[in-house]
Order: structure tokens, then C-alpha cells, then sequence
């Protein structure tokens, strides 16, 4: 063996033993890594490109439409419209998700302006530069929600007749779930009819948790939004960052195109497409029923409150929102939240007890850390 290989081998098997020994403590982060998706490597010798609409024949025959329909039509029952009124299609992550539907509210509304909450995920602010929309951020509730009184006050201020809102189904820091509802009716009383303005739903963590739950807050087509945009690498759980996107079908002419060179048309944002993880996606969905997702969602819920009381049992201040599995507490030394890879943000930080976080034992040895890091903390904290 030559020192080259040797080398190349060496930094493989050290990458390994770093993500054996991460894996289980990068608490911060929604990933779940609960997965054996083995019986599909055999995949990864083609080179599989889902190029342009997958309800048409390609020219590049290597793709996984067929199973990508089948994905598309299992989101369109769990978000709750018609799969012959519905199109979407797996993304590259909820990032690109959020950037479809908001271009195609921008294409919908070319004169509305975008509102979005202090709490919205980061990658609003870039998509609202690459669309050149003006957007406006709105304060939100203590708890993380957006706050409608001031949301409508904003548009109203702006005499927008045509305004996209930006709704987090499941926040990123905090986990909290905007009011849709409550948004529709504000806007109705502006005057504004329902046709005039648009709901997309950024529901990267909370879409695979709110199907599953008895008493779940709005979130689906029937309920008021217009496109909705998932993680697949979340709650579902991937080796590689992907998502899926639901709209309107109706709404999909305005950006589609013709492109002779694959023979199809083209609807998406990045064209050519990663073929492997709507296999991926598409096993998960058949793997699980609806009641093991209710199971398994159920006991990361269990999770989180079970992490909650550890905390409050040692005085420490911490929350969630309803239905989420986002552990709210004061922020601990940067030492220990390096350490863990907890998200933090001002005076927060979380843990997400995703699927694989089911040990009680292991969770404590996290709490327990934290739990002695702040009590050598200012009170204030606590």
C-alpha cells in the first residue's frame, strides 16, 4: 500500500470514528438518524436525475418519477388536498422549498410585499434579496408566534392589497406554529378577499409531526395555506438533506416552461434534481404506517416532556410549544453548548428530541451537564 492510499484511507476511517462518536450529540439540530436505508446502495452506482416534471416523460430516462408521484401523492393526503389539485416535488432541502413558494407567490402577486416573523427561519431574508420582494419582519409572541395584531397593522400601513405571508409551521429556535387561522381572519377584515393574498407554510420539522397528533394546530390546504414545504433529513430522517414541496396545481402555469432539450416541462427551482433521495423518501413512507408514525412521533414528544421536567425538577426555567419536540432553556456557557451542538439564539437555547434521542440515560448525561453549568450561572438565568 502506497503512502497516497494509505493517507486517503487513514482520513476516511478518522471521519468515520468522528461521526460514530458525534452522532448522538448533535442534540441541537432536527435531524433524525434512525435510518437503514442499506437495501438502496446498490442505487448509488447510477446516476439518477429527476430533470423537470415528473407527470411527464423525460429524455433522461434514468429517474425516479414513478416514485416520486408516489411521494407527492402521500403528502397530498397527510396536508390535506386533492393529489388532482396538488403539485409539487422533492427538493434539495426546506430552504428550496420556501424559495418555490414564495417565487411562485412573487409570480401570483408581482406588486405584494412579503411578511415574515422575527422567529422565521434564516433563509427568508436571502430568499426575500434573490426575488427582490420587499419584505417586512414582524415581531413575534413570547412564545415564538407571529404577531398578527402588528402583522396586519404593517400591511395595512403599506396598503397592500396582495400581501405573501411567510407562516412558520414549527419555528426554528422556539418551535412555535403561527396562527393561520387567525392570520385569514385579520387579513378578511382589512377588507382583503381570500383570493388576494398568500400563505406559505415553512413546516420543515413541524409537517411530519402534526399529521400524526391527536389535537394539531391549522396547518393544511383545507385549513387556509397555499404551499407547504417539509424536510426530508428531519423528521423522517435522511443521510442526505432533501425535502419535499406541495402547492396549488392551479397556481403552477405561472412558472412553468417548455424545455425542448429534456423533452418536458419544468416547474422547479433547480431543474436537475436528485433522483436518490425521492427513493429514500419514498421508503420511509411505505416503511412506516400512519400509526407507527403516530407511535414514533408520540414517543419523541414523551421525550421532550421528560427533558422538560428533568429541568424543572432543578430549577431551571424550561418550555416548549404545543406539539413540538423543541426544548426550550436559558443559555448555557458557550463550552457546553459547543460541546452538544445546541442551537442558541439571545437568552435560548434547545435540544430537539428527534427519533433516535431515546435513551433516557444518554439524554440525562446532557441535562445533567447543562443543569450544573447554569447553576454556576448568574440566577437571572435560571
Amino acid at each position: 500500500m502506497n503512502n497516497q492510499h494509505f493517507s486517503y484511507k487513514k482520513k476516511l476511517d478518522e471521519f468515520w470514528d468522528f461521526c460514530i462518536k458525534n452522532q448522538y450529540f448533535n442534540i441541537g439540530y432536527p435531524e433524525s438518524a434512525d435510518f437503514d436505508y442499506s437495501d438502496l446502495y446498490r442505487f448509488f452506482q447510477f446516476s439518477i436525475n429527476n430533470c423537470g416534471n415528473w407527470d411527464e416523460r423525460s429524455n433522461y430516462l434514468l429517474n425516479t418519477f414513478k416514485f416520486e408521484k408516489d411521494v407527492l401523492t402521500y403528502f397530498t393526503k397527510i396536508f390535506q388536498i386533492p393529489y388532482e389539485k396538488a403539485w409539487g416535488y422533492v427538493t434539495h432541502g426546506g430552504t428550496e422549498g420556501n424559495l418555490f413558494g414564495i417565487y411562485l407567490a412573487r409570480e401570483l402577486f408581482p406588486n405584494g410585499y412579503l411578511y415574515y416573523s422575527e422567529e422565521s427561519h434564516y433563509s427568508i431574508v436571502k430568499i426575500a434579496k434573490l426575488l427582490r420582494i420587499k419584505a417586512f419582519q414582524i415581531p413575534s409572541l413570547p412564545t415564538g408566534e407571529i404577531n398578527i395584531d402588528i402583522l396586519t397593522q404593517t400591511i395595512k400601513q403599506q396598503q397592500d392589497i396582495s400581501p405573501i405571508i411567510f407562516a412558520n409551521i414549527g419555528s426554528t429556535m422556539l418551535g412555535a406554529v403561527d396562527n393561520i387561522i387567525g392570520i385569514q381572519n385579520q387579513l378578511l377584515q382589512l377588507g382583503l378577499k381570500r383570493d388576494n393574498f398568500y400563505i406559505h407554510a415553512d413546516a420543515a420539522l413541524s409537517g411530519m409531526i402534526l399529521p400524526f397528533v391527536d389535537n394539531p394546530q391549522p396547518f393544511t390546504f383545507t385549513q387556509g395555506i397555499d404551499s407547504i414545504s417539509v424536510s426530508g433529513h428531519k423528521m423522517i430522517g435522511s443521510p442526505i438533506p432533501c425535502g419535499i414541496v406541495v402547492a396549488k396545481k392551479n397556481n403552477i402555469s405561472t412558472i412553468s416552461e417548455v424545455v425542448e432539450y429534456i423533452a418536458s416541462t419544468d416547474q422547479t427551482i433547480s431543474g436537475s434534481r436528485n433522483g436518490h433521495t425521492v427513493l429514500l423518501i419514498w421508503k420511509a413512507i411505505h416503511h412506516y404506517s400512519f400509526n407507527d408514525w403516530k407511535k414514533r412521533i408520540n414517543s419523541c414528544l414523551e421525550m421532550a416532556e421528560y427533558a422538560i421536567n428533568k429541568f424543572k425538577s432543578a430549577g431551571i426555567n424550561a418550555w416548549r410549544n404545543t406539539n413540538s419536540i423543541t426544548v426550550v432553556f436559558p443559555k448555557p456557557t458557550e463550552k457546553i453548548w459547543k460541546k452538544y451542538g445546541f442551537a442558541v439564539s439571545k437568552q435560548w437555547a434547545h435540544l430537539i428530541t428527534t427519533s433516535h434521542h431515546n435513551s433516557k440515560e444518554r439524554l440525562d448525561i446532557i441535562i445533567n451537564d447543562v443543569i450544573q453549568d447554569l447553576k454556576n450561572s448568574p440566577k437571572e438565568l435560571l
